[in-house]
């Protein structure tokens, strides 16, 4: 963990460069720190994963609407002040993203990060290691 899911209306697929956003927002999230300097966000455990949804209604459906939702899932233990930084950094590189989109059509985009009890958190991962000198 940390997970960046994004959920999307299917009519910014031509639109957009999806992959381009996941690259973004990843590189986004490794560049956030801590109050004390630190990286926030593993690097081998941060993840952005973007998925078209197969159904859709957005708004009145009197036009072709789009929508972006982001949530991030992170460990608990970090402060206010480093959550406010993570989504000011992630809402700042996906409203720059979807400027040009912005300008042709109407698109809502909501950012959401999550925090929380794990009931059960396990993990299996060769990745880590691959990073363990950042």
């Amino acid at each position: 963990m940390p997970h960046l899911v994004i959920l999307y209306t299917p009519n910014l697929e031509t639109g957009t460069d999806m992959s381009a956003l996941c690259r973004s927002l990843a590189d986004t999230m490794l560049a956030v720190h801590d109050d004390a300097g630190g990286q926030v966000f593993p690097t081998g455990g941060t993840r952005v994963l973007a998925y078209p949804a197969a159904h859709s209604a957005v708004a009145d459906g009197k036009a072709d609407y789009a929508f972006v939702y982001l949530n991030l899932r992170m460990g608990r233990g970090r402060s206010e002040a480093t959550h406010k930084r993570a989504g000011d950094a992630l809402l700042m590189a996906t409203r720059a993203h979807f400027q040009p989109v912005f300008m042709r059509r109407h698109i809502g985009i909501t950012l959401q990060i999550d925090e929380g009890p794990e009931v059960f958190d396990a993990k299996h991962s060769n990745l880590h290691p691959l990073f363990s000198g950042t």
